[in-house]
């Protein structure tokens, strides 16, 4: 485990935490609906891509400057803020207070358009920015250059790794409590997505009948043409029968701990990653009978409810998560993936 402290004074500015895969889904909420901490607690993880203020107009940053910041295709603004800035969750930050003049938000919280908004209650120096505005998800990002990370002890656990998949908890279900489609869901069906537009070179496909066809098949079909000599899509991963013959492109899941994607014993294979709780659903969804057990419960069954039904109307890739990793990926700048241009400039 690791604590970050002040660079400037070394005070500590965390709770022991350890380092996990950064969530697909960090910077894609709903708008207009306040969220839960986007990471558990006692976890961080670094965001590699440059994020947050300052932002510069693309015509005022040109096609090269803007690749460096990893952005490949017009888009209305670029960020120019630090790479591998560390999200924690709000209840794991110490010692630090709100600078309240960079305080600003939308309507309902804070959303860090000013850059750092908490100072180090030891010397002062602004360290982190405290987000909670509606449509974000609840963090604290540290600032690289601002703070030390130092162990503190053995990890009090075994590090995320493919056998958490297995879990049943770490499944994610596609519907909220409230019925409605999981934001998370919909924010990993848009980055997935968008590596598949990549991966595809805007070519059809086929999707393999099951939870993948039924949840993801609405939005393949709006994103990927219709057409002759469709591509076959199957899912992979580790401990599951590989297809035969194997698809052309693969669904695998990021590694929890460090978000790499998994990939055959070969490596030959073209791989599109899921979000590691997405995937773990797709290919065991679980127990969804609308009819209780009676008697004794089966094994592994813990609870004597069932999934909410599935809402009216189809999942929607959420278009910011689907916008942001397509103009991240070198591949847009295909000929073959001209039709996405004018999409990814939209904000």
């Amino acid at each position: 485990m690791d604590v970050f402290a002040c660079a400037g004074c070394c005070t500590d500015l965390t709770a022991p935490v350890s380092q996990v895969a950064l969530p697909v889904h960090t910077h894609h909420g709903a708008w207009e609906e306040l969220h839960p901490p986007l990471m558990e607690p006692g976890t961080y993880a670094v965001d590699p891509r440059p994020t947050g203020p300052p932002w510069r107009l693309w015509q005022d940053v040109g096609e090269e400057a803007a690749a460096r910041q990893d952005v490949y295709t017009p888009v209305h603004s670029v960020s120019f803020g630090a790479r591998n800035r560390i999200v924690i969750a709000p209840g794991d930050s110490r010692s630090m207070t709100l600078i309240l003049e960079k305080c600003e938000g939308y309507c309902k919280g804070v959303d860090g358009r000013a850059g750092p908004n908490l100072a180090c209650a030891g010397c002062g120096r602004a360290v982190a920015t405290r987000i909670d505005d509606c449509g974000s998800w609840q963090t604290v990002w540290l600032e690289p250059d601002a703070v030390l990370r130092r162990p503190s002890g053995p990890p009090d656990g075994p590090l995320p790794g493919w056998a958490d998949l297995e879990r049943a908890e770490h499944r994610v279900p596609p519907v909220e409590p409230d019925g409605s489609w999981s934001r998370r869901w919909e924010a990993a069906v848009g980055v997935a997505l968008a590596h598949l537009v990549a991966a595809t070179g805007n070519h059809p496909v086929t999707l393999p009948a099951g939870p993948v066809a039924v949840l993801l098949g609405h939005a393949v079909a709006r994103y990927l043409p219709p057409g002759p000599d469709p591509r076959p899509v199957g899912l992979a991963g580790p401990d599951i029968p590989e297809p035969r013959p194997r698809p052309d492109i693969l669904l695998v899941p990021r590694h929890p701990g460090t978000g790499e994607p998994w990939r055959p014993p070969d490596r030959e294979a073209t791989v599109v990653p899921l979000d590691s709780g997405v995937w773990a659903y797709l290919t065991s969804p679980g127990e969804t009978s609308p009819t209780p057990a009676t008697g004794v419960l089966p094994k592994g069954v813990l609870r004597d409810d069932y999934p909410l039904p599935r809402p009216w109307y189809p999942l929607e890739p959420h278009y910011g998560a689907f916008r942001t990793t397509l103009v991240g990926l070198p591949a847009i700048r295909s000929p073959l993936l001209r039709r996405y241009h004018g999409t990814a400039y939209r904000s």
